[in-house]
């Protein structure tokens, strides 16, 4: 069901050093990174990905819900595109279009 959880911040450096050492009691560790995100996966399955620790894709500050992402795993793009166009039409607000955001399955 779920494909990965988002987490934002303003201060990615500092997030990090808390989510490096608050997550290693569950053998989380962090396993991919770069000037914009850390990326966290069990110590045995290092290619799944399930935590991202990032600034806001939309640029502005993190917030309790700006930088803040729940990923559904879909089958197919039309999956994604129908997901997004529900969402719109019942009240959510469009932050982006679908599309690919930190790889080809994202």
């Amino acid at each position: 069901m779920l494909a990965f959880v988002t987490i934002g911040t303003n201060d990615l450096k500092s997030s990090a050093k808390f989510y490096d050492e608050i997550l290693l009691p569950f053998s989380i560790v962090q396993v991919d990174s770069d000037e914009s995100y850390v990326g966290y996966a069990d110590i045995n399955y290092p290619e799944n990905i399930e935590l991202y620790i990032m600034k806001p894709y939309n640029k502005k500050a993190a917030s309790i819900g700006n930088g803040t992402m729940i990923a559904f795993l879909a089958d197919t793009k039309k999956q994604v595109d129908q997901f997004h166009a529900i969402g719109l039409k019942n009240g959510g607000i469009d932050e982006g279009s679908p599309g690919p955001r930190h790889g080809e399955h994202y």
